[in-house]
Formats: C-alpha cells, structure tokens, sequence
C-alpha cells in the first residue's frame, strides 16, 4: 500500500501540483477506467439470473423483486387467470432445479395440500401430469396408445378416438386426460412469475398488492392484477406511486451449473473444455519455444546463403492475415489426420514469426566470442545452443512464453477450424460458443464462464508482466 500510495503522489517538480501533474493523473485514471469498468460490468452481469438479463434489467447489481406466482388454467369455457402466494421457491424455480434436485422432492405430498385450479396449475408446473396419466392408464387398464397420442402425427391420430375413452372416465380423471391430450379446450396450466408490488387501488384509494409482468420506471400507467384475485379485470396504476422491494440475489449456480455439466440446455462439459485449453496452451507454448527458439538461433549465429532471403520471407509472414491462411491451415490438418483432435490446434500454431523476430533480436545482443571458445573446447552445435545461448536468452523466452500463453488461451479461429466437430476436444473458446444456440441462449452461463476465462490469462499478465517488458525492450522490438 506505501508503495502504491507513492505512486500515486508522485509530482513533477515542486511542492505543489501543476498542470501536467493533474493532467497526467486525469489521463492514468480515465485509461483505468476504460479497463477496469467492462470487467466489472461483465462480473456483475455475470450473477445475474437468467430471468433478470432476459428483461433486460438494467441495475448494477445481481438482484431480483420481490414476486408472487400467476397461474393460467384452460378448459372448455376459456382461461382462468389467478395468483397463488406463499409458494416455496422450489416450486417457482422448478425447471431451473437439476434432476438431483427434483428427485429430492415429494410431488404427491406436495400437491395433496391442493384442489381446483391451484392443484391444476401446480401438477402442470411440476411436470406431474405424464405421472398421473400413466398411473392412471395403469389402473384402469386404458389403452396404451393414449401414451403415445400426443407425439403421433396427424394422420396416425384419425386411427384412435380417445374422446370415447375420456367419456367413460370419472370427471377429474377427464379433464387429466384432456389436459394431457390437448384436447376439448384444455391446455397445459402455466405458472409465470410477476412482480409483487404495492400501490393505492384505483378505486378505493388503499394500498393493495398488485402483480405486474414488468416495471418501467419511463411509462406513466402500469398494467397490473389484483393479487388476492378480487376480480380478473386488469386495473392501470400510477407508476410513480408502486413501491416494490428489490433484494440482492445473485446467481452462484451460473458458476457451479457449467463446471460440474449441469447446465441446462448445453451439450457440453465446460471443466473439459478448460482442461483441454490448460493442455493446448501449455504443449503450444513449449514448442513455441523450443522451434521459434533453434529458427532464432541459426538466423542470429550461423551464416548461410539465403539468409537474409529467410528472414524476410518470415518477416513478411506478419503482414499476411491469419484469416486468409485458414483455408490452406483447414486442408493441413485434413491431410494430416489431426482434424477432430487437440493436435491439431497444438502443431500448425507451434511456430510464429513474432516468436522467432523477438528471440533472434536478443540473440544477436549475445557475444560471438561466447560461441567460439565453446566450440573451441569442443563444445557440440547442441551444447552451444542449449547450454549457452538458451540461459542467456531467458528474459526474450520468458516473454515470448507468456505472450504464447495468453494467445493460445484466447485463440477460437484456430480450434474453430480444427476441432469444430469433436466436443470432446473443445477449448473454452469453443465453449463458450454452445451457450448460445439457434432456439435458447443461456447467456447468464456463458457471462458467467467469460469470466472464468479471464483469469488464468489476467493472472498471468498481472504477476509475469515486468517479464514480458523487460524481454522486449531487451530485444529492441516495437
């Protein structure tokens, strides 16, 4: 903390502060800013509910409203609009439970406490009505067919009449049937979350509890319905008099759910994908060290003809880019057999031209007379290398080998053309990609995973960064 408070006190010249001084330090906190205020947003959206960035709720923090369930029952004479409170939130939270977490729940004991179009919403909501038909059937010795009547086409369902069948059943055991069938009116009950909010009642003027599907603070008149279920009209109220309670909530199964592959919707297992990134970065960036360094090597100590010619030609290479060499990369490691493989992220990235530039400059800085009285002590052209010039090159390599790092960790083109087909070899990169698909975006887990992403390449940045400047100014790169 001294040492950062002396940091920032720092002052040109004088006692006092000038111009530049201020100046300088309004330029270091903008440029802070412009770093660190993304990442923090990305964290806090991070803990954000799937439900909260779908509204598109824009509060700082990971929060939610206070809420009350309304329920949607169907049947022949229209839709029924209610609210049921007091639910635990299991029950509100149900399709986002695991299927461990389901299995810890007594559905039947839990649904006895019910009747009428409470019992109706809630077995539909929990999922509980195949359960019962196929019980059902199974008692009364129905046709099995009727299991099997919602999945068939059209024309397999002219063959059966299961209205025949409904109308030798009791009328609880009808509408269950009815509502599993989807038919005579009767759809699957829903259950949907609303706002829970308090104003004064249009017509009397107390304060009363009202739900409201969503609250924008921009619109003078809110939709909303009483939730004591006094009528089922809808009332308007006055926004600015809604008062609602907002808690901080944040959402610590967007971490846990990918990691141990119990996200839903997602085909794939986000702790394999970093194994596999931790895997590719590591062996890219030992071979990235060992090839890039022997091409160093040759070009900063050996002549040669076409030496020059060599050095050019590489150099030039970091003028071409990497999206119009794909095509010719994509057919390599078809020929080669790596496609579908981390192989083939790992070999055709091994060598860069940035990583021999940078290590011939410091090479050249070494002494030639180093060289030659090891190879006058008869010294191998391996020892030389390994022994000599190796260690003397080590803050170039310790550069280049954390610039590999963070490339290798951040790269998607690459394992995009190489193993795009095989998810077991996935890097995170690639991952991150499944969170979004053509009919569901789960995009809390893929905030949340971003997230993860970042740290082993910021740790490494952070801690080994005095590393990376001092090798390149050593190398005289710009």
């Amino acid at each position: 903390m001294t040492a950062i408070a002396t940091f920032l006190t720092r002052k040109a010249g004088g006692r006092r502060a000038n111009w530049l001084d201020w100046l300088t330090y309004a330029y270091l906190f903008s440029g802070f800013l412009m770093i660190v205020v993304p990442v923090m947003w990305l964290a806090l959206n991070s803990l954000k509910s799937a439900s909260q960035l779908e509204k598109q709720d824009l509060s700082l923090l990971p929060s939610s409203f206070e809420s009350v369930a309304r329920a949607t029952v169907s049947g022949p004479d229209g839709k029924e609009i209610f609210f049921i409170q007091d639910l635990p939130d299991w029950v509100l939270n149900w399709n986002d439970l695991s299927d461990e977490q389901k299995a810890g729940r007594d559905i039947p004991a839990f649904l006895a406490a019910w009747s009428g179009n409470e019992l109706y919403a809630l077995r539909s909501q929990l999922g509980y009505v195949p359960t019962l038909v196929r019980d059902m059937v199974a008692a009364q010795d129905l046709p099995e067919w009727l299991l099997r009547y919602p999945s068939m086409s059209v024309s397999a369902k002219q063959d059966f009449d299961p209205t025949a069948v409904i109308a030798t059943l009791a009328p609880e055991d009808q509408r269950l049937l009815s509502e599993f069938l989807g038919i005579g009116g009767y759809e699957p009950s829903r259950l949907a979350l609303q706002v829970l909010v308090r104003a004064p009642d249009p017509e009397t003027g107390e304060e009363t509890l009202f739900g409201i599907s969503n609250f924008k603070a921009t619109r003078a008149l809110t939709p909303a319905r009483y939730v004591d279920n006094r009528s089922e009209d809808v009332v308007r109220l006055n926004t600015a008099e809604i008062t609602m309670r907002r808690q901080l909530d944040p959402s610590w199964n967007n971490f846990s759910d990918p990691l141990t592959g119990n996200a839903f919707g997602v085909n794939v297992n986000f702790a394999t994908c970093f194994t596999n990134s931790v895997l590719v970065t590591l062996i890219a960036t030992v071979l990235t060290l060992l090839i890039n360094s022997m091409a160093a090597f040759s070009l900063a100590k050996y002549k040669f003809r076409g030496q020059v010619a060599f050095f050019i030609v590489i150099l030039a290479t970091l003028m071409v880019p990497p999206t119009i060499t794909l095509v010719g990369v994509f057919k390599a490691v078809n020929a080669t057999g790596l496609s579908g493989s981390i192989w083939g992220v790992i070999i055709p990235g091994a060598a860069t031209p940035t990583g021999v530039f940078l290590l011939r400059q410091y090479m050249l800085s070494i002494p030639d007379e180093l060289i030659e009285a090891a190879r006058m002590d008869a010294a191998s052209e391996w020892k030389v290398y390994w022994r000599i010039v190796l260690p003397l090159a080590m803050p170039a390599l310790a550069a280049l080998g954390i610039l590999s790092i963070i490339w290798r960790w951040n790269d998607l083109i690459l394992p995009l053309v190489a193993i795009a087909t095989t998810k077991e070899a996935y890097t995170i990169q690639l991952c991150l990609l499944e969170f979004r698909g053509e009919h569901l975006s789960q995009e809390h887990y893929r905030l949340a995973m971003t997230m993860v992403s970042l740290v082993p390449s910021t740790l490494v940045f952070v801690f080994l960064q005095k590393y990376i400047t001092t090798g390149i100014a050593n190398t005289g790169l710009k």
